[in-house]
């Protein structure tokens, strides 16, 4: 399986080529410089590791949620490579990809991760690890008011959070929790290697699309609208 995921839905642009259970991968931590290094990146992973487009199996890509620009701009790219190379995508939850990366480093087997979504909001899902070592939502995902978060899920401190919503409102998001959690990682970003080892799985479970399918996921629709007026 050889399979190459781009993210660039938070603070970091990265890279990474599955190739058969090896990856090959960069991270530039520099947001406002997204556009200008993901093309150069995935040239620079494919050149070393002599693989060329036609030799991929699939793309993916960190579909959201995430900063508005971000999340366009990833889209953007692997649409514009799914349709020059005829690849199918997997679009991938970059909440989950976050969780999946908490799981990596810290071993944590429950995350709740959290985005600051700007206007006193944040992007929120909650995740469990499946008997596959995989990150599998236990809601769905939700842009809300920290102060109104209500989860049906019980939270105890078997949970970690993780994500910038927590940097910015970890007191709110506790206190509406009504729990302390085992631990909060606010500094955490998503990176393309998560994304592709989730898209591995997806893509054998039939969770590939077409180009035209691989859209983004913003959550606060109304903004995209807004933006994109």
């Amino acid at each position: 399986m050889k399979l190459l995921a781009i993210d660039t839905a938070t603070e970091g642009c990265s890279v990474c080529l599955w190739h058969d259970g090896e990856s090959l991968s960069r991270l530039e931590v520099q947001p406002r410089k997204h556009a200008e290094l993901i093309l150069p990146m995935i040239d620079e992973v494919l050149s070393e590791a002599g693989v060329s487009l036609s030799q991929l199996d699939s793309l993916a890509f960190g579909r959201g949620p995430g900063a508005f620009t971000g999340v366009r701009i990833a889209t953007g790219v692997i649409q514009g490579i799914a349709y020059g190379s005829d690849l199918p995508v997997v679009p991938v939850s970059t909440l989950r990809a976050l969780a999946q990366r908490v799981y990596r480093q810290h071993q944590a087997h429950r995350v709740l991760a959290a985005f600051d979504a700007r206007m006193q909001e944040v992007y929120f899902g909650a995740f469990e690890l499946d008997a596959d070592a995989l990150m599998q939502p236990v809601i769905d995902e939700i842009v809300i008011k920290p102060d109104a978060l209500q989860l049906d899920a019980v939270v105890d401190n078997n949970w970690v959070g993780a994500g910038s919503g927590w940097g910015v409102y970890e007191a709110v998001l506790l206190n509406s929790l009504g729990s302390e959690l085992a631990h909060v990682y606010p500094d955490m970003i998503t990176r393309a290697d998560e994304i592709a080892e989730l898209a591995v799985n997806d893509f054998a479970l039939g969770k590939a699309v077409g180009a035209e399918q691989a859209l983004p996921i913003y959550l606060r629709n109304e903004v995209a609208w807004k933006k994109q007026s």
